[in-house]
């Protein structure tokens, strides 16, 4: 999938998926805990915008109404790019939960290494040292409008749904420090 090797094409959702695991392993949480809470983020996303295209119906109970917990103390929230994504502790440690499921971090690797391919390691790379240019708190209040800044430029509308864009790592690290 790489057009080079600054560049890869690819549509948003796995970049967001990405950067969002990325941002949460910068606040504290480990790998497989940040892919499952990555993967949560996008698909919120998703729906949301789904939903703005006309593409999926609206939901059912609206966004921040709380959901029925599993047991007492099991379920909680994860702040994450301006979004509060569901989680609970596990016996594998803190999982994303969709639909009262955990969202295991194996399919997430699976997921973004076919949609990044060989340009993966490159991606994560040059994600993380701009994560690692700012201190977590910061981070957390600024990561979704870097990702704004570097993600894939997409047509407007339905038009981009599911389109592929160029992802430009040099545009990634020239945000470094960038406030």
């Amino acid at each position: 999938m790489s057009l080079s090797r600054d560049t890869v094409l690819v549509n948003r959702a796995p970049v967001l998926t990405l950067w969002a695991a990325v941002v949460a392993e910068r606040q504290g949480f480990d790998h497989q805990a940040a892919l499952s809470l990555g993967k949560a983020l996008a698909g919120l996303n998703a729906q949301s915008k789904g939903r703005s295209l006309g593409i999926f119906k609206p939901a059912e109970h609206p966004e921040g109404i709380p959901r029925k917990k599993a047991a007492p103390g099991e379920e909680f929230r994860v702040e994450l790019l301006g979004r509060f994504v569901a989680a609970g502790t596990r016996d594998e440690g803190v999982r994303a939960v969709v639909k009262d499921k955990p969202v295991g971090a194996e399919g997430v690797e699976r997921y973004l290494e076919e949609k990044f391919g060989p340009g993966l390691q490159a991606v994560e790379r040059a994600m993380k040292i701009l994560a690692d240019s700012f201190k977590p708190a910061e981070l957390a209040a600024i990561a979704f409008s870097l990702y704004e800044r570097f993600r894939p430029d997409i047509p407007a509308g339905v038009r981009g749904w599911g389109a592929k864009g160029e992802l430009d790592l040099k545009r990634i690290e020239s945000l470094k420090n960038s406030r």
